[in-house]
């Protein structure tokens, strides 16, 4: 919040608001002895981010004084301060020539104890610091010295008129700024940074300023750290002559392999100067620059602002055309590299997945696996992009057996017919590697229309949305997983007798027949089922389909899963005289054996998706 303050002079106190007090619009001369003066400040020298145009004064505090011809501070006026048009008007001005003083700041002055004095001569100390400040300044102060006249004359009528000079006034800042800035040679060095600080030794700057501009006082020899992870430039009081700003910077990274580095550099500044930024760069000479495993750390993840797919709102051209959007359950992370030479992971998955080694078999470069890219995590229907090392500069990279391998740059042409391997500790990738019998799994609006508020149903079929599709996602992780779980053949095994074909209990279906078509490689092109026409399932050879409801409650619902296996029944081959469809095997034994042992399956909980709160739902 802006405060506007107000500081009178000698034993007179006026504080004031803009709505408290009616003055003059007027740009320089008021009625009677008003004046408006106009802040502006300017940028610092030396920053060329920044337009050199004069910036209107926004401060949080104003303090003023003005000068008589002798040096002696004027009392008995008043001052108010606007912010918003950067604007200070003074009341009670008479003739003479007269010099006004103003100190701006923006920032928490209180942070930096400094101590501001009413003087009564320009040449006293107005504004002093500690001089055992072991810190950076935490606001900027702004400083100008403006000289004006004022005259009044008497005019024809007998009414004083009154002629002011000079309202412009450009204030500079009487701190410097010193920016640290880094070269990085590899880009994921500097996100897999632990910390970065800058550690200054033997600092001595000063510590006050008068009310004619100059400086005064000097601090303590001071040793002061900063951290250049939260922010880059720091500002600081002017240093004294002829002394130097100087220290050690150190940075600690991580490695992929889990080790860390810790790496010094020293620096020096030759001064720190008032209005101006002085640049402290450092190029960062670190063991993992030639590496070429790209180490995607959260940071750097975040940073890249990688897409994903199957989100609410994704046209329906793009996650309904098998050619953009399909996968295999047996494979849910799909890598890939593309003819930029990018490398391209997608993640079929509501769940995240942690610590993550990709490795690769270049054939054109070497004949073991490399390591190519560690993620610290990747999240649910990751869509990731991003440049491999390879292709934009020669790089070091870890064989399986350990040894070191040197790539020269390659071209996207050099990357053809790689393989990869995919490693992570993380519980969920062991439960994701235990599917070997995966379905390829495509989505399909079967000429309904999801962009209709109704889903343009036709026949038994309306337009299938995103939040369906991630849901069909976790239903077919967790149906191909179960379809290897043991306890799933022996529950096949001790219920044997009831397990029947089309020619109704008499056509005996043995348990090694049924594992064989669940575990038989299929392709399957889901939808969501109109059930306008009492109809909540649909299968059969490659189609697949289910109403709204049953996609939101397979978790825990057992009539959902029934659904769910009365339609796997009949895309299996079996009709409604069998056990697979009104029987046992989709009524009793499937749909309670997925609910009572979904603790046990990747997808072990609905909260990943939290779909019944999906504003996208159908009514």
């Amino acid at each position: 919040m802006k405060r506007f303050l107000f500081v009178v002079l000698w034993s007179s106190l006026f504080v004031a608001s803009c709505e408290q007090d009616e003055w003059s619009s007027t740009p320089s001369v008021a009625k009677g002895n008003q004046a408006v003066f106009h802040l502006n400040y300017t940028a610092y020298e030396g920053d060329a981010t920044r337009s050199s145009q004069l910036r209107v004064a926004d401060y949080d505090r104003v303090e003023f004084r003005v000068i008589d011809a002798a040096g002696a501070a004027v009392g008995d006026l008043k001052g108010q301060y606007d912010p918003s048009a950067g604007t200070f008007r003074i009341e009670g001005l008479r003739d003479g020539d007269y010099r006004l003083l103003i100190l701006g700041i923006r920032g928490d002055e209180d942070r930096d104890e400094v101590a501001i004095r009413p003087i009564s001569h320009i040449d006293e100390e107005w504004i002093s610091f500690p001089a055992d400040l072991g810190r950076p300044l935490a606001a900027e102060y702004f400083y100008s010295q403006t000289p004006f006249t004022v005259r009044v004359e008497m005019g024809p009528s007998g009414i004083p008129s009154t002629e002011i000079s000079g309202s412009e006034t450009v204030q500079q800042r009487i701190v410097g700024r010193a920016d640290f800035t880094f070269a990085y040679e590899n880009p994921y060095v500097r996100t897999a940074e632990l910390s970065k600080r800058a550690l200054l030794t033997g600092a001595r700057f000063r510590t006050g300023l008068t009310g004619s501009g100059r400086f005064v006082g000097e601090s303590d020899e001071l040793s002061l750290e900063v951290d250049l992870e939260s922010a880059t430039s720091y500002l600081f009081l002017p240093t004294l002559d002829a002394t130097s700003l100087y220290g050690e910077i150190e940075i600690e990274t991580r490695t992929y392999r889990g080790g860390q580095v810790r790496r010094l550099f020293e620096f020096e500044l030759d001064r720190v100067e008032p209005n101006r930024i002085g640049e402290v760069k450092t190029q960062v000479v670190h063991p993992d620059n030639s590496s070429g495993t790209m180490f995607i750390t959260q940071r750097a993840y975040d940073e890249g602002a990688h897409a994903l797919i199957l989100q609410d709102g994704e046209s329906k051209t793009v996650y309904a055309d098998p050619a953009q959007r399909r996968f295999n359950t047996a494979s849910p992370l799909q890598l890939s590299v593309t003819d930029g030479g990018e490398l391209h992971a997608r993640f079929y998955s509501p769940r995240a997945l942690s610590g993550v080694l990709v490795r690769a078999r270049i054939p054109q470069v070497d004949s073991e696996y490399l390591d190519l890219a560690w993620f610290d995590s990747i999240p649910p229907f990751a869509d990731f992009y991003e440049k491999l090392p390879q292709v934009q500069r020669p790089t070091l990279c870890l064989s399986e057996s350990g040894r070191w391998v040197e790539l020269p740059q390659l071209d996207a042409q050099s990357l053809t017919g790689i393989e990869f391997q995919i490693e992570s500790e993380d519980p969920y990738w062991a439960k994701l590697r235990q599917i070997q019998h995966g379905w390829t799994i495509a989505f399909s609006l079967y000429g309904g229309d999801p962009d209709l508020p109704n889903g343009g149903p036709v026949g038994n079929w309306m337009g299938i949305r995103p939040v369906h599709c991630r849901e069909v996602v976790a239903f077919f992780l967790n149906f191909t997983y179960m379809i290897d779980m043991p306890e799933h053949e022996e529950i096949l095994r001790e219920n044997q007798d009831r397990l029947y074909g089309n020619g109704g209990v008499d056509d005996k279906v043995t348990p090694e027949t049924v594992l064989a078509q669940m575990r038989q490689s299929r392709n399957l092109n889901v939808g969501l089922v109109y059930s306008g026409n009492n109809v909540i399932g649909l299968g059969g050879g490659s189609a697949f389909g289910a109403y709204q409801p049953a996609w939101l409650t397979h978790y825990t619902n057992t009539y959902s899963c029934e659904v769910m296996f009365h339609e796997l029944g009949h895309v299996m081959g079996y009709s409604h005289s069998s056990s697979f469809t009104y029987g046992p095997w989709a009524q009793d034994l499937m749909n309670n054996f997925y609910v009572k042992h979904l603790s046990e399956m990747p997808i072990d909980s609905p909260s990943y998706l939290n779909s019944s709160k999906n504003p996208t739902l159908y009514p």
